[in-house]
């Protein structure tokens, strides 16, 4: 059963743990390059990192967080964010403790920095 766009607004708030500005600020990193898929481009930007720079766009339009002023754009990357986000967390546990693993890195592209929670 798919989620009513409340909860997914909900979820997405929840999981995404990062202000605007951290996740800017990582993404410049060089390490937020190392982990996730490539896109099928001619770039070398990863699926997640992209993702990264939509979830920005979304807290910086809407930084109160009011339902009411997302967009179904916002709302269907949303939806992907809370997806990855709650899947990785339930299989990679090495997330929670390992800043320098892969899954850390990947789920923070998404949003998610898993040693703030």
């Amino acid at each position: 059963m798919v989620k009513n766009d409340e909860t997914v607004i909900k979820e997405f708030n929840e999981l995404v743990n990062m202000t605007a500005d951290e996740l800017e600020n990582w993404l410049k990193e060089e390490q937020s390059q190392e982990s996730g898929w490539g896109k099928d481009d001619e770039t070398d930007e990863t699926v997640g990192h992209e993702s990264g720079r939509n979830i920005i766009e979304i807290l910086k339009k809407n930084p109160s967080k009011d339902p009411d002023k997302y967009d179904q754009e916002d709302v269907a990357h949303m939806r992907k964010v809370v997806a990855y986000n709650k899947r990785h967390l339930a299989q990679e546990e090495k997330a929670k403790h390992d800043p320098n693993s892969k899954s850390y890195k990947s789920l923070k592209n998404w949003g998610h920095d898993a040693q703030k929670t």
